[in-house]
Order: C-alpha cells, then sequence, then structure tokens
C-alpha cells in the first residue's frame, strides 16, 4: 500500500519489553504499531526487550498494521546495537527519537541500510531544522513529541495547544513539501475521551495524518477523528461527478452547492476516497 494513501488514523506506542502487550495488540483496530525499546522499556530492560520483540515480529499475526520500532538515540549505549537489531527484523520503518538535524538520519542510515526512517520531532532544533530532516532521502515519516518539546520549551499545558503551534506547523510544512506521513503527538489523559477527541479534531484540521496513542482506549477516537465522515465522502464524489460533467459539456469548472471546483479540488477529493477504500479494506479483515 503506498505511504500517502495507507491509513495511520491511530499509531499506538507499545513498551517492547512486554510479550502480552505484543500478542493483544494483533487484535487491536490499529492503524500502526510505535513498538518502543526507548522510553517505555527499563534500562535492565532493553537487551532483552530487542530480543522478545524480535520474536513477535518474526512470528507475525500484525495484519495491515505499520510495524514500526522506536530505538533509543545513537547517542546512548543501546542505540548502537537497537539499530543493528531493528535493521535484522521483519517490522516497516525504523523511528529515531530526537532528530535534530539530518547527519543523524545519515548515521542511522549506514546501520539500517534500506530500511525506511521516521523522525521523532521533539526537540527545539528539530524544528528549526524539520525542512533539512524532511528532506532526508530515507525518510518515509514524522511523528510529533509534543511532551518532550513542552519540556525544552517550558510551556505550560493548554487545550488550545498553543505554544505548540509554531513547532507542529513547521513540521506538517516540512512534511507535506517532501509527501511524508506525519502523525500528531500523544494525548496524556487517556481516560479523558473528550479532549481526546477535541484534540484529534484539531490535529486533523491541521492536516496531519493521524495521532500517536498511550493506551487502547484511545484507538476509537482517533480512527474516527482521523477518517473522512459521511459528508465529506458525500461531497467528495459530487465535486468529481459534476466536474466530469463539466467537462464533457467542454467546461473547465464545476459549481456544487454555490462552491467552484477546479481540477485541484477533484484531486483532493479522489484522495479522499482512495483512503475511504483502503479503511474499507482494512475493516474487512
Amino acid at each position: 500500500m503506498d505511504i500517502r494513501t495507507r491509513p495511520y488514523r491511530s499509531v499506538l506506542y507499545l513498551p517492547a519489553s512486554k510479550e502480552r502487550a505484543l500478542n493483544k495488540v494483533r487484535s487491536l483496530p490499529v492503524d500502526a504499531i510505535i513498538f518502543d525499546l526507548e522510553d517505555a522499556v527499563a534500562p535492565d530492560e532493553k537487551v532483552a526487550a530487542r530480543e522478545t520483540l524480535a520474536a513477535a515480529l518474526a512470528e507475525g499475526g500484525y495484519g495491515h498494521r505499520a510495524r514500526i520500532v522506536r530505538i533509543n538515540g545513537l547517542d546512548t549505549v543501546w542505540g548502537r546495537d537497537d539499530a543493528e537489531a531493528v535493521a535484522k527484523m521483519d517490522c516497516d520503518a525504523v523511528l529515531l527519537p530526537k532528530v535534530g538535524d539530518p547527519a543523524q538520519l545519515d548515521a542511522l542510515a549506514e546501520i539500517t541500510g534500506d530500511l525506511p526512517i521516521w523522525a521523532m520531532m521533539e526537540t527545539p532544533r528539530g524544528m528549526l531544522n524539520a525542512a533539512a530532516i524532511a528532506a532526508h532521502p530515507k525518510l518515509q515519516g514524522m511523528v510529533m513529541g509534543t511532551n518532550d518539546l513542552a519540556r525544552e520549551l517550558g510551556s505550560r499545558p493548554r487545550a488550545d495547544r498553543l505554544p505548540m503551534m509554531s513547532g507542529l506547523g513547521l513540521c506538517l510544512l516540512a512534511a507535506r513539501a517532501e509527501n511524508l506521513v506525519i502523525i500528531d503527538g500523544v494525548y496524556n489523559a487517556f481516560k479523558d475521551e473528550d479532549g481526546l477527541r477535541a484534540e484529534c479534531t484539531q490535529g486533523r484540521d491541521m492536516g496531519f495524518d493521524g495521532k500517536s496513542l498511550i493506551h487502547p482506549a484511545q484507538i476509537d477516537v482517533a480512527n474516527l477523528a482521523f477518517a473522512p465522515s459521511q459528508m465529506e465522502v458525500a461531497q467528495a464524489r459530487r465535486f468529481i461527478a459534476a466536474f466530469n460533467f463539466a467537462q464533457s459539456e467542454g467546461k473547465g469548472i464545476a459549481v456544487v452547492d454555490g462552491q467552484i471546483v477546479e481540477n485541484l479540488h477533484v484531486a483532493t477529493a479522489q484522495e479522499l476516497l482512495a483512503k475511504v477504500q483502503a479503511i474499507e479494506k482494512i475493516a474487512a479483515e
């Protein structure tokens, strides 16, 4: 499935050291999994976690779910060994934390070879270098690390995420310029469904492809928020039908519900319907 049509509505962090969790996620309706060797694994469990994860991935059973492995930074005692291990795992991508410049991606690519790379965007330097990071030839996606970014900014938590807007916007622009996937940061209060829904709606309206999640209870909210609504699907179909009819009459534009419909609107509508088809295919599995 093409990287830009593949759904990434829900992206669940999962401790790579927890065999029970590695088994359970095979049945969860999540679009992608970040198997975490970094923050979610205690220092004395990191070596064993690599082996546990490698065995689980070799066993398979994750279906359509994108399998992304987050390693420890290459500046840590575990990073290089993580990268060498992940290069041999049956996964879809490797995720590098705290990416601040393209040189870090170069160093990782020397170890992981052809394996696609994703970047955690969670530092002020990363925000300022987002365009250069996004242009790296091995990079496939970005994940916002809003908790770490807030800590480094010294910002206070706000429902409107105003302190995050500059960083979120810079990374969105960079990702879209290079046709990358970009995933919004986590919502920490996993029992607050209304708050999660509001933040997902904000992220979707901004242009993010999906939401990174810390708990399975958040999956359904994210899947709904980042999927096209019935109204959007109906409008997309009307746009395409009206534009095709206008072209058959030798016209270059159409009008639907008082709105001008041009080539760019049709292209957007076609992308939306392709996403719907991808989601329906997943649901049918």
